[in-house]
């Protein structure tokens, strides 16, 4: 037994000198990796729907009752299904790794270890999810559903990103209270326009197989109720563009600037996409922009924050009048 455990820390001993102690290259690009793989497979997850390839795995978690795999009879239903399951796999291959990247920091750096570690329990809990829009025949409410814990995952993995970067936040905002709250409210109808919008995608046209219900709601209706909070988002970011360029806060300025930018494309692509006919790809799009919407949006909030010095950029890299925590 101790034979046995001795050799087993002579394995793990040069792993885990290997990993790092402080924010490096390794960590830095797993963190983005993080990011974009939540996002893609949103997009993934979109063509699964607008290809009508819901079904094309009609059971779960295996592919058919005799498979974990698509078959040749699946056809390319199948193959599309089966693609966008397997990412997921992916995904929890990077938080494993992104995990692992930050355990040795999990004194120093504990926001780091616990947004690692929720994002990571978060992935299979999201994929018991899409299981069950399965079984359930793609449930419109159970899609939506799965779509906000996905787009909650992309909160937390822009997060991750930042305090990578950043490093921990402060006590105190940047700008004054006026501002802040006008940021809150901006987020917050950021939240109603993706949930409406999700309600809205339920009473289309674009169900994930032909045989699935919708929610039964009038989609024209939805549609136009859609449009108002993302105007009133968009009025909000106007106001919180100016007033940052007012006080001169230009990392808030970069970053609303991002923001306001995602919102003209989702704007005018959820425009064109209605008065088009919602065709696919644009729909696709969209979908992926809200992903980004959310993400910009944090990126914002996360602003507004003051921050401790990051204890492993390099001295050029030190944002200047940072609070310490």
């Amino acid at each position: 037994m101790n034979s046995a455990l001795s050799r087993l820390r002579t394995v793990i001993a040069p792993v885990s000198a290997w990993l790092p102690s402080t924010i490096d290259r390794r960590v830095r690009v797993m963190a983005w990796l993080s990011l974009v793989a939540q996002i893609l497979i949103v997009g993934t997850g979109g063509a699964v729907r607008l290809t009508g390839s819901g079904l094309g795995c009609p059971t779960w978690p295996r592919c058919t009752a005799d498979s974990f795999v698509s078959t040749p009879e699946q056809g390319i239903h199948g193959v599309i299904e089966f693609g966008n399951r397997l990412l997921t796999f992916v995904l929890i291959l990077i938080a494993i790794a992104m995990f692992l990247f930050v355990v040795r920091m999990r004194k120093q750096r504990p926001e780091l270890f616990r947004l690692a570690l929720v994002i990571g329990l978060g992935i299979p809990f999201q994929g018991v999810i899409g299981g069950i829009t399965v079984l359930t025949n793609l449930d419109p409410y159970v899609v939506g559903l799965h779509f906000v814990l996905s787009t909650g995952l992309v909160v937390l993995a822009t997060v991750l990103v930042y305090r990578v970067y950043r490093g921990r936040r402060g006590a105190a905002f940047v700008a004054p209270g006026w501002y802040v709250t006008t940021g809150y409210l901006a987020s917050f109808f950021v939240g109603v326009t993706i949930i409406v919008g999700i309600l809205t995608t339920g009473s289309g046209p674009h169900a994930g197989d032909k045989g699935s219900a919708r929610n039964g709601l009038d989609s024209e209706l939805l549609q136009h109720l859609h449009s108002y909070p993302a105007y009133i988002t968009l009025a909000l970011t106007i106001v919180l563009l100016v007033g940052a360029l007012r006080m001169r806060l230009p990392a808030v300025v970069k970053a609303v600037g991002l923001l306001l930018a995602v919102e003209f494309a989702q704007i005018i692509v959820g425009i064109s996409q209605s008065r088009m006919g919602l065709p696919e790809l644009l729909v696709g799009i969209h979908m992926v922009l809200a992903c980004v919407l959310a993400a910009a949006m944090t990126s914002v909030m996360l602003n507004l924050r003051s921050r401790a010095v990051p204890v492993s950029l390099p001295a050029n890299e030190q944002p200047v009048g940072s609070a310490a925590v």
